[in-house]
């Protein structure tokens, strides 16, 4: 069995062990060093056995998992799937929040085609849903899928699901008949040429009905549309950075380029926007670091800590030079309960350095300073993602298992205002970090107050007149997402 941390490091919410086949390594999410794993037989012909993956899975966590005091014992025999057995093993821990489905099993030859070359099957949409009224909204579209090319965009609301026109369902039928699932049902496999009819109603009341065919497509880190912005706000230079994933490599390029239109207009202050970003690749996350470095090279950007067995693992990453770096003076990082890992390694790696001049809009993130390491049995094509490290910033602060909110020094309650395009500076939670950022007043998060309105200086309702209370929203999620979805929150 040999383990490498490669070059490409991930933090889901969202490493490894190859064995058998001459064993490779699977990048580490949210962070991790190289380790050197125990040696394992070659596999034999019942290497693929539902036993032998959980022999396998029972391998890594008894040497690598993080908290190992918070392992249970469990049956082999008593379980038929591979996961539902990881999930009995690591319950302790998620009882104590400190595993949230985390730990997982998954496919090698999926997961690495999503982080080389963003490769994915579906209609390229994310969806989530009010939990209150059981609504289904598209919150954001990826231009290469066929969603975005059927007309559904940011503020679309999917009204009826079928496979012909004859045995369309509606959404409210099947939440009532089933809750979430039975939508996820509805809409089928993420398997390319699975096609479905989707009634949907557009912001502006128009009701459209088409059939639409989920097929290969690449996700792009950053949209050509509204990714990269430099806003004016009365004058003042404001950089605009929307990032919906770590997960992909080329996610790096994409960020000095993104950067490198904020050195040339000499912006210091920034919008991030993480709303739906649910992790990814930790050497993005530290090009992202690097880029917000200049003046700081050497410093300490985080550090990885392991369980104490495995200490020599431990690794404490500095800033290093980046070309297009700035030095921004203050930021406003938009959040929401979909933001997790990677995104939250960030904003918590920046805070010994920005203090009171940053802050979280928006809501409260998920809450995972944990990260995996990806263990690869390589003739079955299993890949086992096991909590097996935790990040901390320079400061050894990283104890936000319940989230940014108590954490970040300054927060700001904003709605995600999906009546708005994504960059638009009349957004809701844009408008807000606008204020932030202009040292007008807010809400904080987790304040009491009417609505969801965050902003009450004096100034904010000039951008926000059209601001508007919206429920409570969770990503539509499979019980058992493929790959991309586990980093793309409510990708379909």
């Amino acid at each position: 069995m040999t383990v490498s941390r490669a070059a490409l490091s991930t933090i889901l919410a969202c490493a490894l062990i190859g064995c058998g086949g001459g064993g490779s390594s699977a990048p580490p999410i949210s962070g991790g060093a190289s380790p050197t794993p125990t040696p394992t037989p070659t596999p034999t012909t019942s290497a693929c056995s539902l036993r032998a993956q959980q022999d396998f899975a029972d391998s890594v966590l008894n040497e690598w998992y993080l908290f190992p005091d918070l392992l249970a014992n469990a049956n082999p025999a008593s379980f038929s799937a591979l996961q539902d057995y990881l999930d009995a093993r690591v319950a302790p821990a998620r009882a104590q929040n400190r595993d949230r489905f985390f730990t997982f099993a998954t496919s090698i030859a999926e997961e690495n085609a999503l982080i080389n070359s963003g490769a994915s099957a579906g209609f390229g949409i994310r969806l989530f849903y009010d939990t209150s009224n059981n609504r289904v909204f598209v919150t954001e579209a990826f231009e290469a899928g066929n969603g975005f090319a059927a007309g559904l965009d940011r503020g679309s609301e999917i009204t009826a699901i079928g496979t012909s026109t004859a045995n369309l369902q509606s959404v409210a039928t099947l939440m009532a008949s089933g809750g979430p699932q039975a939508v996820v049902n509805a809409l089928g496999p993420s398997t390319a040429g699975t096609a479905r009819i989707l009634r949907f109603v557009q912001p502006d009341g128009a009701t459209i009905e088409r059939s639409i065919t989920k097929t290969e497509f690449a996700l792009d880190p950053i949209s050509n549309r509204y990714g990269t912005q430099v806003l004016d706000d009365g004058g003042k230079r404001v950089g605009y950075l929307n990032l919906r994933t770590f997960i992909i490599a080329d996610a790096a390029t994409q960020l000095r380029q993104a950067f490198g239109q904020f050195a040339a207009q000499g912006v210091t202050e920034l919008i991030i926007d993480l709303r739906y970003n649910g992790g990814g690749l930790i050497n993005v996350a530290d090009t992202m670091g690097d880029l917000m470095g200049s003046g700081r090279v050497g410093q300490v950007w985080s550090r990885t800590v392991l369980r104490p067995s495995k200490a020599a693992e431990n690794e404490t990453r500095l800033f290093q030079s980046e070309a297009n770096a700035i030095a921004p003076t203050r930021i406003a990082f938009i959040t929401t309960n979909a933001s997790a890992s990677a995104s939250e390694l960030v904003v918590n790696a920046m805070i010994p350095y920005l203090g009171d001049n940053m802050a979280l809009i928006g809501g409260n993130t998920f809450g995972k300073p944990v990260g995996q390491f990806g263990f690869d049995l390589e003739t079955c094509d299993l890949r086992v993602r096991a909590v097996t490290l935790q990040t901390v910033n320079a400061n050894d602060e990283g104890e936000y298992f319940s989230g940014l909110a108590g954490v970040v020094p300054n927060t700001c309650r904003a709605p995600d205002d999906i009546s708005r395009p994504l960059g638009d500076p009349r957004e809701a939670s844009i408008s807000v970090a606008l204020d932030f950022l202009a040292g007008r007043s807010c809400m904080a998060i987790g304040q009491s107050g009417t609505g969801d309105t965050a902003s009450s200086g004096a100034n904010a309702s000039q951008r926000s007149t059209s601001m508007i209370d919206l429920p409570e929203t969770e990503a539509l999620r499979p019980t058992r997402p493929s790959p991309a979805q586990i980093d793309i929150p409510g990708l379909f």
